[in-house]
């Protein structure tokens, strides 16, 4: 018999996020439609996030499409009555830059009609002008909107400076708040006094904690909330718990039910029939995409603040980054540094450039943006070059306003830098920065001979991620997609280069490197800002097969090494520092040593 003096808690299966916190991949449409019925059959989650932030772009980068992934998913949660819910960036809706009102007013007509329940929206920066928007415009659209507090640790992050900005959400219609701990470095007590205070003034308002384990906080974090009128708390299952991810759900419920609290049974025959079967698409592929850092907690996060979602980029930016350092090191008779001492020297970099910036808490985008500034830093410094030198118009944006109000100020070397450079600071409310862009794509659709899809969720899909749609309908998509998992394949192999990668080349005596993706395009020997371009590689210079050639920075946040094919000699530049190319563009010339 249940017992009425104890507290109710839900649970929520984050299967999105355990994906987007272990590597680059999310389950196709086919192992989703496998999965869900054993989530329903486990009997312990009231909630299932099913897309969001870094779903949808991902599957059209595999070649599929996200609409029949997300309503296929959708589908078996909602004939059971379990609530589903999205990841929503705020101003920047599903991707890493900025989104027009009309293409994010479309999103919640078009996620409501495919059977997405909830949207957490959040804004990195916490600027109520990025939130309350969506609040209103998914409400309208029939779905439940859930503010989120975007949670770090810092001097201007007080309870008082968080319990203000949930006043302003609930007062604009929010039935919901998320206290979003991306990074796990929100301290137990603090998130105790936090709940308290907005549940004391909001008692209806449900509280929902998401928690990622990195530093290894986030089960007191748990207990916290929990004593102190958190509703619902979001969770993981093996294999992808712990490490940079979440709590296992199993851990979760022993814990509340301990401590006295009403929580659901789990039924453990279904819990590992979805363990095995994720374990299952760990092993026919994504697994190639996972960096084991990942399965890793860490306490070096409480200082830097890096959340746990955005760890397997960032261990692929900072191998790239240290090849280059360490071929100037060589150079100068220097020690090479490990993958440890690059770990190292990054976070005190982050920690270090964090207050410069303003604090803005890490969360995707301001989270990539910092990282970025930091792991330039790395190079340049090395290079003698000093600080701030690499920043591009993303990181800028930031920086100036365009985002939203920074919560801290910004260094006084910062805001000379700017001036020095001829920018501007903004501060007007971001979204009017940001023109509609429906039409255009309607002409583009009308002109492809495109359908709209079912709800526009096509129409959708384009004005969303048009570089990732465009390769997807072209079907280019799909053959990066299968050439990077091969590649993935050789290497856990421990091969190199395959034959047909190596015929490929035979024909031609000068080869184009080309642009995998669309981005700018950083030199590893560059150094000089976007801005003002300065060095390139100087015409002549030799490669090696398989070194790393230049950088891309995509749009979405990403950066990419881009390797000198078979070697040899640098015979054309068609990109300077910079420079923005479209993916395909040729970004210079190398002509094979014979």
């Amino acid at each position: 018999m249940t017992d009425m003096n104890k507290k109710k808690i839900q649970f929520s299966l984050l299967y999105r996020d355990m994906w987007q916190s272990s590597g680059k991949f999310q389950p196709l449409k086919d192992q989703l439609e496998k999965i869900a019925p054993v989530i329903i059959d486990m009997g312990c989650f009231a909630r299932v996030e099913t897309n969001g932030g870094a779903f949808e772009q991902v599957n059209l980068m595999a070649g599929e499409n996200p609409n029949d992934a997300v309503r296929a998913f959708c589908k078996p949660f909602n004939e059971v009555g379990i609530k589903t819910h999205m990841l929503d960036r705020g101003l920047n809706a599903l991707r890493m830059y900025p989104v027009p009102d009309d293409v994010r007013q479309l999103m919640y007509k078009v996620k409501h009609a495919q059977g997405v329940d909830i949207p957490r929206i959040f804004c990195g920066l916490n600027d109520e002008r990025n939130i309350i928007p969506s609040i209103k415009w998914a409400a309208a659209a029939g779905m439940t909107p859930q503010a989120t507090l975007c949670i770090t640790n810092s001097h201007v992050h007080t309870v008082e400076y968080y319990a203000k900005k949930a006043d302003l959400f609930i007062e604009a219609g929010a039935p919901e708040i998320c206290l979003k701990d991306m990074a796990g470095i929100g301290r137990p007590a603090f998130l105790g006094r936090l709940t308290k205070a907005i549940k004391d003034k909001h008692p209806d308002i449900i509280i929902e904690y998401h928690g990622h384990s990195g530093p290894g906080l986030s089960m007191a974090s748990m207990l916290e909330v929990c004593r102190n009128g958190a509703d619902i708390i979001d969770t993981a299952i093996e294999p992808l718990s712990w490490g940079k991810v979440h709590p296992d759900v199993i851990s979760v419920r022993e814990m509340l039910a301990d401590a006295g609290f009403e929580v659901p049974e789990i039924n453990m025959n279904a819990y590992m029939r979805a363990r095995t079967l994720t374990q299952e698409f760990i092993d026919d592929w994504l697994g190639y995409f996972i960096n084991p850092a990942n399965k890793h907690t860490s306490s070096l996060l409480l200082g830097c603040g890096l959340p746990g979602g955005m760890m397997g980029s960032m261990m692929a930016d900072l191998g790239g980054i240290q090849g280059v350092i360490n071929n100037l090191r060589k150079k100068k008779g220097e020690p090479e540094l490990t993958t440890d001492d690059m770990l190292v020297a990054l976070f005190n970099e982050v920690e270090y450039v964090w207050p410069k910036v303003g604090f803005p808490p890490l969360v995707t985008p301001f989270s990539q943006y910092v990282k970025n500034i930091a792991l330039f830093n790395l190079l340049t410094l090395e290079q003698g070059k000093g600080r701030y030198v690499m920043m591009d118009d993303s990181v800028w944006g930031m920086i100036l306003g365009k985002s939203g109000k920074l919560p801290g100020e910004l260094a006084p070397e910062i805001i000379e830098l700017a001036k020095k450079q001829g920018r501007e600071f903004v501060d007007v409310d971001p979204h009017t920065l940001y023109p509609n862009t429906l039409d255009d794509f309607r002409k583009e659709m009308d002109d492809n001979g495109w359908d709209y899809g079912k709800d526009n969720e096509e129409l959708f899909e384009l004005a969303m991620h048009p570089e990732q749609y465009r390769n997807y309908k072209s079907g280019q998509a799909k053959k990066n997609f299968l050439a990077e998992l091969q590649k993935a394949k050789d290497a856990a192999l421990g091969s190199k280069v395959s034959v047909e990668e190596l015929t490929a080349f035979k024909h031609a005596k000068a080869d184009p490197i080309t642009a995998p993706y669309s981005g700018q395009v950083f030199w590893e020997i560059g150094g000089g800002s976007v801005a003002t371009p300065t060095v390139e590689p100087y015409i002549g210079k030799q490669y090696a097969e398989g070194d790393n050639f230049c950088y891309m920075h995509t749009p979405w946040g990403e950066l990419l090494t881009v390797p000198a094919a078979l070697g040899g000699k640098l015979v054309e530049i068609k990109a300077k520092q910079g420079t923005r190319v479209r993916r395909g563009d040729v970004i210079a010339y190398i002509e094979r040593n014979h």
